[in-house]
């Protein structure tokens, strides 16, 4: 009687690992169409400047579609902002707060501009390129980074680069 009660032991463990690499096989069928994803920079807008902070805000827009079939949400997108091929510094757009159901649903070829406040700190750059910025006298941008995907099986980090 004590090895049929192990053998049961051992089948009840064989049959949740199962299931458990089946559940993962599953979900990992997503990460193609996550990967698919594209991101666009599309505006840099001067907001506001504090001269007691001596900080600038702007706000900035990427453009995130979804070529694929699968719908999916957008948590984390973290880039580095450039100003005429210079760094202005790193940004981070994140819902990872939010749950699955409040985020923005990126369905089947849905194009979404998601906006973020980009600070600079007047000490952290050099002064011309401060003064650009504020003055709207800078003639490209462009960034780089890292989109993060998620649908409900699955999660996806994708890098990218853009630019107008």
């Amino acid at each position: 009687m004590a090895l049929q009660s192990k053998m049961t032991v051992y089948a009840a463990i064989a049959g949740v690992l199962t299931l458990m690499g089946g559940i993962i096989y599953y979900a990992s069928l997503d990460n193609v169409d996550l990967d698919q994803v594209e991101i666009e920079l599309t505006n840099v807008e001067f907001r506001e400047v504090s001269t007691i902070n001596n900080q600038a805000k702007f706000d900035v827009t990427f453009l995130v579609k979804n070529p694929s079939d699968k719908t999916f949400t957008v948590s984390v997108i973290e880039y580095n902002l450039y100003a005429d091929g210079t760094l202005l510094g790193s940004g981070i757009y994140s819902t990872a707060d939010i749950a699955l159901p409040g985020r923005a649903l990126f369905s089947a070829g849905a194009e979404i501009p998601l906006k973020n406040i980009f600070v600079i700190n007047k000490s952290d750059v050099e002064s011309e390129i401060y003064d650009a910025m504020i003055n709207n006298r800078i003639a490209s941008f462009s960034a780089e980074g890292s989109i993060t995907t998620q649908s409900s099986w699955s999660e996806a980090q994708k890098e990218f680069k853009t630019g107008y």
